[in-house]
């Protein structure tokens, strides 16, 4: 069962691609007029715009600095009139073996937790107002099974992450009753991104290698991620804040084999 949501505002940061372009579509699909943030990918994120319609609107902006999520969350205004749910998706990663301490400096540290934690904070914090005004306001935090489990890519990315999930739940506690703020945490994710870096054949053969290790037999696709994301922003999901659901194919289910490649998140 869903909830109309038909006629409102959403802000999806990274949205030109991967989970986040699958957020848009889903979320353009139930009538959501969505604000498509990007850093780069201005092409995709504008030709995302084109595609899903209903005033869909690409707008760039480097939301690390806070200046940048305040216009953003202007130009939603500006356009739209409100913001009812914000999808904080952008992130990056460095990769770097858990092992090696040498791998990574404290400009690591800062650099991913900047991206990964800080600008989803300052999302909130400028949209809060409109998201208060909100008869359903919502967000969702996209962090990791990395940020739970202290795997993944580096431990620089897994602190980051980790620190997403404690913020969703601060945040959560913080904005009630008016705001729910929930968090996903995937996975491995085959995406665009590991297709690019990894050719064809790499990119299959590392799907191939995720299915046979998780419990589901697949590997996990931003479809998958994108729909946890809409059921959490949907009304009809009002008891829920304050959560994080894993988004692996089971493969949280044994954690001591998360070291295989592949099964970083």
């Amino acid at each position: 069962m869903s909830a109309s949501i038909e006629g409102a505002v959403a802000i999806v940061t990274g949205g030109g691609t991967g989970i986040g372009a699958a957020v848009v579509r889903r979320l353009a699909a139930r009538g959501v007029r969505c604000v498509i943030n990007y850093a780069t990918s201005r092409d995709d994120a504008e030709a995302l715009a084109v595609e899903v319609g209903l005033g869909a609107t690409a707008v760039q902006a480097d939301i690390v600095e806070d200046a940048a999520c305040r216009a953003l969350a202007s130009a939603a205004i500006d356009a739209f009139g409100r913001i009812d749910f914000l999808v904080n998706n952008a992130g990056r990663t460095k990769f770097a073996a858990h092992e090696d301490l040498d791998a990574l400096d404290a400009e690591d540290f800062i650099d991913l937790y900047r991206l990964n934690t800080v600008a989803p904070f300052q999302m909130v914090r400028a949209c809060a107002p409109a998201l208060h005004a909100s008869p359903f306001g919502a967000v969702v935090n996209v962090a990791s099974v990395a940020g739970v489990f202290g795997m993944g890519s580096s431990v620089a990315y897994a602190a980051s992450k980790g620190a997403l999930v404690t913020m969703t739940k601060s945040l959560a506690r913080a904005l009630a009753p008016e705001i729910r703020v929930n968090a996903v945490a995937p996975g491995y994710v085959a995406t665009g991104w590991y297709e690019k870096r990894l050719g064809d054949e790499g990119f299959a053969k590392l799907n191939a290698k995720v299915a046979a290790s998780v419990p589901m037999g697949f590997a996990t696709r931003a479809d998958d991620v994108a729909g946890p994301i809409e059921m959490l922003l949907d009304p009809m999901s009002r008891a829920m804040t304050g959560e994080v659901l894993l988004l692996d194919g089971g493969g949280h289910l044994d954690v001591a084999l998360s070291r295989r490649p592949g099964r970083e998140g």
